[in-house]
This record gives structure tokens, C-alpha cells and sequence, in this order.
């Protein structure tokens, strides 16, 4: 139990979601406070991308009042939370421990601070706008879903895979690359989360590399074949014009944008690294208390092994 000193839940929450408001999520959403008690206090708050069981024990084994995650408990609507399933376990085992889940899905992705800039930060982007501009200004910066940015000096892309493989946190199904390893790549896209969805903005805002997580094979072939195809036409000397259009492309030839598959929860865990001291920043603004904070790094990557790769590149 907390110290009867320390902010209440409320308090807390309060300040969460003035971090990230609850307006911004999805409509299909329904990030906030998923579990706990309004009156009960918060002296440790810990972090972690999913409310899996494994993760609800680690918390309750390092006595946490609050529980903050990026993925939903319930994905969808529910109509019993009984032991019988694993979420309502989840749900009851917070309940009688007085550890509150919070959760920060669509909303945090696109906040000042959110899950997007964290990791366009992480990669070293500059000049930084939304891959799909909300039309909103938090701190007096435009977000959005996904951000786009310039690295500070062109490199290869395999030299930005790596370093993309270096910042997100390491699984067992590591990254994925596909398009020309050699290309240089000057402006990037990436959208933490599932995003093959997005190719069209991808392709509107000209980036060289598109760093996201979830390629499905269909949407990923397709948008790949279309690279291929323009770059092509622009070797025939074919102009295509129209968004996306860079004057003085280092190559017309080179196949536009190369894509990077991350894994889902790994890149957007990365929220963290501001979430943390934002979060207890904030409180203690607002309360006089400073809460611990604590991040559980344990991968929820749901793979474990990986077998019957093709050998080299």
C-alpha cells in the first residue's frame, strides 16, 4: 500500500492525460484508466508495452501502485471479466493487489513526446512533421500519426538498418530489410505499430526508407513491385511527378521507399524513454510528489524462435 502522502490515483491520471489526451486516440479505441480505485495512492509506477500476465506479476513483485502500458487489455468489448479468462485474472489480480492499469494506445501515439516522436528521435530525425498531420499543436508542434524527419548526413541503408536494429530493443525475431541495400537513404518514415496502411502517405512524402512493424506480405509485395516499377520508369527517363516528387534525386533509378518490419511492441516501447520522466515530471508539478518510475524491459515479442532463414543477403 502507498504512502497515504503520496497523489492518488485520481491525481495521476489527471496529469496522464493531459500528457496524452484521451481526444487524440482512434475512435475504435478506448485508452485510460482500465482498472483501480480513483482514491487509492501512487508512490511507484512502473512501465511496460503489454499488460501480459507475466508483466502484471512483475509488477506486483516490485510493489507498484500503477501500471502504465501502451496495448490495450481489452481489444474489444467485453461482457464478463470472470476468472475464467485471462484478462478478467489480469483485471482481478490488480484489483486486490490496488495496482491500477492505465493504458496509452492511439492517443500516445501520436502526443508531443508520444509514442511516434520517441522513436523518430531514437533514430536521430531532424526537421520532424507527422507522416498524417492530426491538425493538432500540442507544445506548439504539429502530431500526427507517424512521423517523417532527415537523418543528419545520407547513409546506406544498410547502414541504417543496422542502426535501426541497435536503437530498437532487441527480440527474437529481430528486423527485417527489404530493397536495395547500397541506396542512400536521406528521409525517413516511420510509423510505430502496425502500418501497411500507410503506403500511400509514405509514398506522397517522398521518404527513402519506411520503418514500421506488422508488414502483412500482400500490402508489403505490392508496395515494393510499385517502387521497383517507378524506379524504373524513371531510369527510361519517365518522369511520374505529383507528391512525393524530389528535384535532384541522388539516383532515378533507386526504388523508393525501402522498408524496414520492426517488432511491434520493441519500437514502441521506446516511449518510455520520455515517458518516464514526463510522466513523473508532471506529477510532481502537480502534486509536490515525485512517484518512482520504473520501466519493465522484459520483451512481450510473442516469438521465441526463429527457424530456416536464408543465409546472407
Amino acid at each position: 500500500m502507498a504512502d497515504k502522502d503520496a497523489p492518488t490515483l485520481a491525481q495521476v491520471v489527471e496529469v496522464l492525460q493531459e500528457l496524452y489526451p484521451l481526444d487524440y486516440a482512434e475512435d475504435w479505441d478506448h485508452p485510460g484508466l482500465i482498472v483501480g480505485d480513483p482514491h487509492d495512492r501512487v508512490a511507484r509506477i512502473v512501465f511496460a508495452a503489454d499488460p501480459t500476465m507475466a508483466t502484471i506479476d512483475r509488477a506486483l513483485a516490485v510493489r507498484a501502485d500503477l501500471l502504465v502500458c501502451h496495448h490495450p487489455l481489452f481489444f474489444r468489448s467485453v461482457h464478463e471479466v470472470s476468472g475464467l479468462g485471462v484478462h478478467g485474472a489480469i483485471a482481478g489480480k490488480l484489483y486486490r493487489a490496488h495496482c491500477a492499469l492505465w493504458v496509452g494506445h492511439t492517443n500516445a501515439d501520436v502526443a508531443y513526446r508520444g509514442v511516434a516522436q520517441a522513436a523518430a528521435d531514437a533514430l536521430g530525425l531532424t526537421d520532424q512533421r507527422p507522416l498524417v498531420d492530426s491538425g493538432i499543436v500540442q507544445h506548439g508542434q504539429a502530431v500526427g500519426l507517424g512521423r517523417v524527419g532527415e537523418l543528419a548526413r545520407p547513409v546506406p541503408l544498410r547502414d541504417f538498418a543496422a542502426t535501426v536494429a541497435d536503437v530498437v530493443p532487441a527480440t527474437t525475431y529481430g528486423i527485417q530489410v527489404a530493397g536495395d541495400l547500397d541506396a542512400t537513404v536521406r528521409t525517413v518514415a516511420v510509423l510505430p505499430g502496425s502500418g501497411d496502411s500507410n503506403f500511400d502517405d509514405v509514398r506522397a512524402c517522398g521518404a527513402d526508407v519506411y520503418v514500421t512493424s506488422d508488414l502483412r506480405h500482400h500490402p508489403a509485395t505490392d508496395a515494393l513491385e510499385q517502387a521497383r516499377y517507378e524506379a524504373s520508369l524513371r531510369a527510361d527517363g519517365i518522369g511520374l511527378g505529383g507528391a512525393g516528387t524530389r528535384i535532384g534525386d541522388m539516383s532515378p533509378a533507386t526504388m523508393r521507399p525501402a522498408l524496414i518490419n520492426t517488432p511491434h511492441s520493441a519500437i514502441e516501447s521506446l516511449w518510455f524513454c520520455y515517458a518516464l520522466d514526463d510522466i513523473a515530471d508532471g506529477v510532481e508539478r502537480r502534486t509536490g510528489h515525485r512517484p518512482e518510475t520504473q520501466w519493465l524491459r522484459q520483451s512481450t515479442d510473442p516469438w521465441q524462435m526463429v527457424l530456416g532463414r536464408e543465409g546472407g543477403e
